[in-house]
């Protein structure tokens, strides 16, 4: 489970349309109280940040749509409190860089 800190302009198509997936899932966990990956590190660092979290999949969005993908799961804006940026991170900036370099996958991370 993760969330990039790194611009979706960058991230591949497996990396961008995984971390929308993840990114529900985390907001589902944080607004509905589901128990499924609540202790998790990732979804922990949201928690009170949840306009950070609607941000971040509003850019997700914008890129998914200059890519051509069809988009048809709108956050809550109601729901969409708290801090509106992240400042917490599981992995460093330079880590998750590494992390993506590491992959080997099309993701464009110099």
């Amino acid at each position: 489970m993760r969330i990039w800190d790194i611009s979706p302009k960058k991230l591949c198509r497996n990396h961008l349309l995984g971390e929308h997936r993840e990114l529900h899932a985390i907001w589902a966990i944080l607004t509905e109280n589901k128990i499924g990956y609540s202790a998790h590190p990732e979804t922990i660092r949201w928690r009170g940040k949840l306009k950070a979290l609607y941000l971040r999949h509003d850019k997700l969005v914008q890129d998914m749509n200059r890519r051509g993908y069809e988009h048809k799961t709108p956050l809550l804006k109601a729901l969409a409190k708290g801090k509106c940026k992240q400042g917490e991170y599981v992995n460093s900036y330079k880590e998750q860089i590494e992390i993506l370099k590491s992959k080997k996958c099309d993701c464009k991370i110099c």
